[in-house]
């Protein structure tokens, strides 16, 4: 006889370790199956954009402009938003993820945001530029309400043009300064980008920032490098270039005049700009800032000489010498002059270490233009 025929426990017992033994494949299988589910969260997702939503497909962009419709996981089905940023599976592109919104911005890592704190009385030689920006800058942000009751709609932006050197910064930076402002700077080909679209989301984010941490003033150096004139046979980089000067132009017609930001550009080259940025508007004000006259630079070298210690000097003879100087240069040989002091061991600077500077400033000049000319 068996022993199965012969002990009935034995039949309560069998079910038993049939379950125990069908529980511990279940829990293999599970542990199995998060394994495999780890594997795949850890690895590398694809960022994107969510451009539109039909059923339970999305269409994203990924980060070279590509556009994909792609399934949503079913525990984001009820949640994905339009313009959301996702995560999506690296083969299939499925959304596995939401990134949640926060305040930073791309372009926070090409621009410098500060509080200026430089005056007007530091700007020597630049009294007409200087009239100019508080009246079409300065007084619309500090007294909105004057353009209001007469009915007028000051300009959106100023274009600052002339040579390097001759302050078109630190102009932008003193009226910020006035006006307690934040100071955003950016040099215009950073935001030319290499792929399609991230250079208009640059755009779109620098005016994001802008307004976020209003009363702004936007400043863009080499503008020429964004709003070149636009050419019909262009190249895919140049096309590139062009869209995001059209978004450019959107932003600054998405906003009112009387907004608390306020665009200065600056460029060495007017004559290279798009008309499209000139018209009512947009950058209806042009500022010429060139190079100073002697009376000008007198008065520059008097403020960089203000807190140095000199001899008696003739700022008017340095004046004399320093013809085609820009503020930029005579600035650099105010510190080369204290520097001919330094090397020979004095406490103050004298004339001859001026004209020392002079010198010097003047043969860098030259091969700097037989290294650019041959």
């Amino acid at each position: 006889m068996s022993i199965e025929s012969s002990d009935p426990k034995l039949y309560e017992i069998k079910p038993l370790i049939d379950l125990e033994r069908e529980n511990r494949h279940l829990r293999r299988t599970i542990s199995l199956l998060q394994t495999e589910l780890q594997r795949i969260n850890d690895r590398p997702a694809v960022v994107a954009e969510v451009k539109s939503i039909y059923k339970n497909k999305a269409i994203i962009r990924v980060h070279n402009g590509n556009q994909f419709a792609v399934s949503i996981g079913k525990k984001f089905e009820d949640k994905i938003k339009v313009q959301d940023t996702v995560l999506a599976e690296q083969r299939s592109l499925t959304i596995i993820d939401i990134i949640e919104e926060h305040k930073s911005h791309d372009v926070e890592k090409f621009v410098i945001i500060e509080k200026p704190d430089t005056k007007w009385e530091e700007l020597g030689g630049l009294h007409d530029q200087i009239r100019e920006l508080k009246e079409v800058v300065e007084l619309p942000l500090k007294n909105p309400e004057i353009f209001r009751e007469l009915g007028i709609k000051p300009p959106k932006g100023v274009i600052l043009h002339g040579p390097s050197g001759t302050g078109k910064t630190m102009l932008a930076k003193a009226v910020a300064a006035s006006t307690n402002a934040t100071f955003i700077e950016i040099i215009a080909s950073e935001l030319n980008q290499k792929f399609i679209g991230e250079g208009a989301k640059l755009v779109k984010d620098l005016f994001a920032v802008a307004r976020e941490k209003s009363p702004t003033i936007i400043f863009i150096d080499e503008i020429d490098a964004l709003a070149g004139e636009r050419l019909e046979n262009a190249t895919s980089g140049e096309r590139e270039v062009q869209r995001t000067f059209i978004q450019f132009l959107a932003e600054m017609d998405g906003f009112k005049s009387l907004d608390n930001v306020k665009i200065i550009a600056a460029t060495n080259r007017i004559d290279t700009i798009d008309p499209a940025l000139l018209r009512p508007g947009r950058f209806d004000r042009l500022v010429e800032v060139g190079m100073p006259n002697k009376e000008e630079r007198e008065e520059i070298f008097k403020i960089h000489t203000e807190n140095m210690n000199t001899e008696k000097i003739s700022l008017s003879s340095l004046a004399k010498k320093t013809e085609e100087f820009s503020g930029a240069d005579i600035q650099a040989v105010c510190t080369e002059a204290g520097y001919n002091a330094l090397r020979d061991n004095r406490k103050k600077i004298i004339f001859k270490d001026f004209i020392n500077a002079i010198n010097k400033l003047n043969n860098e000049i030259v091969d700097e233009h037989v290294n650019m000319f041959g």
